[in-house]
């Protein structure tokens, strides 16, 4: 079933680095997805914020998603307030998603990418409450899904969620290898194949990515599920 995907990155390579396969899946599949970078990675060791930009918008393109830029204080200064919550609530609002993906909530990263989190989590819960005031000018909406996607190496905390992405890899990588101006900083490449083929072998796939859910899914009955990742 085709679903409206919303994914939050706080700096321009975020979401490509960390859950663009899945991504490329989701469109294959006839879901619509927009990224939504909440900085130009003005902090950045290398490239400039123009430059940062144009690959984030190349790498959407070849995704197939929309892109939006917004700021919530500039890179290295996000802070999870209600104001930051209210401009990612309206945003929602405003596109109406089913499901939503920001950066991993452990706390030990990049500072952003931990505010960011707390800030989509109680974005989702705002944008669904109809007597706010800074919302008021936009019908509320109630999402289905929160999930988070690795921001780092991915093997912080077992993932909830192993998505089998080897057909959509090298599309993946060709995202990733647009932001060129980071390859300069770390061996991103690397570091993502790796994470993509650890988490592959486990499901004795080639590639596979990871999400970490925030709240429990619901099923009706047990036979709706996938299988588990073990192979008994």
């Amino acid at each position: 079933m085709s679903k409206k995907i919303l994914a939050f990155g706080a700096h321009p390579d975020d979401v490509e680095f960390g859950c663009a396969g899945l991504l490329i899946k989701e469109i294959e599949s006839g879901s619509q997805v927009k990224i939504v970078v909440c900085s130009l990675g003005e902090a950045g060791t290398n490239g400039t914020s123009e430059g940062r930009q144009r690959e984030a918008e190349m790498a959407a393109k070849l995704i197939g998603a929309e892109i939006e830029f917004i700021s919530l204080g500039g890179d290295s200064h996000m802070e999870n307030t209600p104001e930051n919550a209210f401009k990612l609530a309206k945003i929602i609002r405003e596109y109406k998603p089913n499901i939503v993906l920001s950066t991993s909530y452990f706390e030990n990263q990049h500072p952003d990418h931990y505010a960011l989190s707390q800030m989509a989590r109680s974005a989702s819960r705002l944008a669904r409450y109809g007597g706010l005031e800074e919302l008021k000018k936009l019908p509320s909406h109630t999402i289905e899904s929160l999930y988070f996607y690795p921001s780092s190496h991915g093997f912080e905390k077992k993932p909830d969620i192993i998505i089998d992405v080897s057909a959509q890899y090298d599309t993946w990588m060709k995202a990733v290898a647009l932001h060129e101006s980071q390859m300069k900083t770390k061996n991103y490449m690397n570091m993502i194949e790796s994470r993509a083929k650890a988490y592959g072998a486990s499901i004795d796939v080639k590639y596979a990515t990871i999400l970490w859910v925030n709240d429990a899914i619901r099923t009706n009955t047990l036979s709706q599920l996938g299988s588990s990742a073990r192979n008994y």
